[in-house]
């Protein structure tokens, strides 16, 4: 059964990168290409850092739409992955100096 669902999950994989040029997405792409681009490359980046399959396909799936749709939202509104980071660390520095008074 997990080899069906292992191979169920690279054919859905291959076939959502079919016609598309992996990556490569420029401000004129549809917002459905950019997606599919960063859902391969969340895909792959967690491949290749072994978690892609620690858990169901569905449970990956909603992680990596999750996480997409976050990324997208972010570069739409013009603010990047580093002002985030920036900002939780901004917030990170406060409840820290908050929880030491």
């Amino acid at each position: 059964m997990m080899k069906k669902t292992y191979i169920l999950g690279a054919v859905l994989l291959l076939s959502a990168c079919a016609g598309m040029d992996l990556g490569n997405t420029s401000a004129s792409d549809s917002t459905s290409s950019k997606m599919k681009a960063c859902m391969l490359s969340e895909a792959n980046s967690r491949y290749q850092a072994g978690t892609l399959f620690t858990n169901s396909i569905k449970s990956t799936a909603t992680e990596l739409v999750k996480s997409c749709m976050q990324r997208l939202a972010l570069q739409s509104a013009g603010i990047s992955e580093q002002s985030q980071s920036t900002a939780e660390s901004i917030i990170a520095n406060l409840k820290s100096m908050a929880a030491a008074q």
